[in-house]
């Protein structure tokens, strides 16, 4: 058998020990030598998933297989709704998640409290769902690519390039040069001053971002297989919405990573006479610093000003933003990024190189469903957690400048 059937074989068979308990407490003998039985398949079948999974590692060794890719392969086949009604059926996972469980657990990660590892991969795209709230996806003709989402704030941060540390377990710690050694010209004879470079390091360490959500036990029973993606889709969103704000505006005091906005040392302009003059002095600060900007992002808002202000008065001339570039920069509009809140609100502006941020994922996120709360009990619906850990650091504050007093 190969490793995948041999693991769904040996989750068959904890489950039907499992089933065997529960039904009587007290082993009778007859049950007792057939528990006996199961408990010999189990031991058996565990040996040979042990081999299997040794030669499958040493069949990629030897063909070169990229870990990624094989681990990649994985998690496309690992399924939320699966790991929801294994939850909810209390029975023990199986296939596709009960072999991610089993990585995940050599890798020393396991859930807590009866939750389901899913890889973090899954969500890489709140509100009760039910047969009511859902109804356009239980009829006989069911149209999944006419689904009407919601109008959500595009995510920006990781495309524009912000360096991602995948599968990282404990504390991070990333060195960073602060000073540089210094060069003397000297007369003959005359001795060097000595200089070293100084150094320090940026710590990342675990932050918790999670959604609460709930879904109708008939609507997991009814749906066309595509509620899969729609859950997902919406999770994704939710959490992937919270990390990407938490990357601009996130707190410390919040528990939150500290974003770009908050980060201390970063560089500041002025854009409350909007010109293209103030524009270039924005930049600038990055050029002095030996940056080289890759993006700018701005809000709906200050983006509308940009493309309405001209570079100079000469009638057909340029806008300030044009073609979704400001200085030739690709200018991205989101509304994760606030205006700046007064009387009025002022419009904000980040450049900078992105790639300046450094993102810990701590890949497995955790899913956990819970039928039995108040209220979802009841109605036989089931509540839903869902749980991913990331932290994120500027390496380098002056490779962001910020403006955050444009009128708008």
């Amino acid at each position: 058998m190969q490793l995948h059937q041999i693991r769904e074989a040996r989750a068959a068979k904890v489950s039907e020990a499992r089933s065997l308990l529960a039904s009587m407490p007290t082993l009778t003998p007859e049950a007792q030598t057939k528990f006996d039985a199961i408990k010999a398949e189990i031991v058996n079948l565990e040996g040979q998933e042990a081999r299997a999974q040794f030669v499958e590692d040493a069949e990629r060794r030897s063909l070169g297989t990229p870990v990624h890719k094989a681990r990649n392969e994985l998690e496309g086949r690992v399924s939320l709704i699966d790991a929801i009604n294994a939850q909810v059926e209390n029975r023990a996972v199986s296939g596709a998640l009960a072999e991610y469980g089993q990585e995940q657990k050599r890798q020393g990660i396991t859930a807590r409290r009866g939750g389901v590892l899913v890889p973090s991969s899954v969500f890489e795209q709140r509100t009760t769902m039910d047969t009511t709230s859902a109804a356009k996806i239980t009829p006989d003709e069911y149209k999944a690519s006419e689904f009407v989402g919601l109008f959500r704030n595009a995510l920006v941060m990781k495309s524009l390039g912000a360096r991602v540390l995948s599968g990282v377990r404990g504390d991070v710690i990333v060195p960073k040069q602060t000073g540089a050694s210094s060069a003397f010209w000297v007369g003959e004879g005359d001795p060097l001053t000595e200089s070293s470079a100084t150094f320090d390091n940026i710590k990342l360490t675990p932050k918790h971002v999670g959604a609460l959500s709930s879904v109708s036990r008939q609507l997991l029973q009814q749906a066309n297989p595509s509620i899969e993606q729609l859950i997902r889709d919406d999770f994704v969103r939710v959490i992937g919405q919270a990390i990407d704000k938490a990357m601009l505006h996130g707190l410390a005091a919040n528990d939150e990573p500290v974003g770009i906005i908050n980060t201390a040392g970063i560089q500041t302009a002025s854009l409350a006479t909007l010109s293209w003059a103030a524009v270039v002095a924005m930049l600038e600060k990055l050029a002095i610093e030996n940056v080289t900007a890759n993006g700018i992002v701005t809000h709906a808002k200050a983006a509308t000003k940009l493309q309405t202000t001209l570079k100079d008065s000469v009638a057909g001339g340029e806008y300030l933003m044009q073609g979704g570039r400001v200085a030739g920069l690709n200018a991205y509009i989101t509304n994760q990024l606030d205006a700046k809140s007064g009387t009025p609100d002022k419009g904000r502006i980040i450049a900078g190189d992105f790639s300046q941020l450094i993102v810990a994922d701590y890949q497995s996120s955790e899913i956990l469903a819970n039928p039995w709360g108040t209220g979802f009990y009841e109605a036989g619906a089931i509540q839903l957690r869902i749980m991913a850990t990331m932290d994120m650091a500027v390496r380098n504050a002056k490779a962001f400048v910020l403006a955050d007093d444009l009128s708008i």
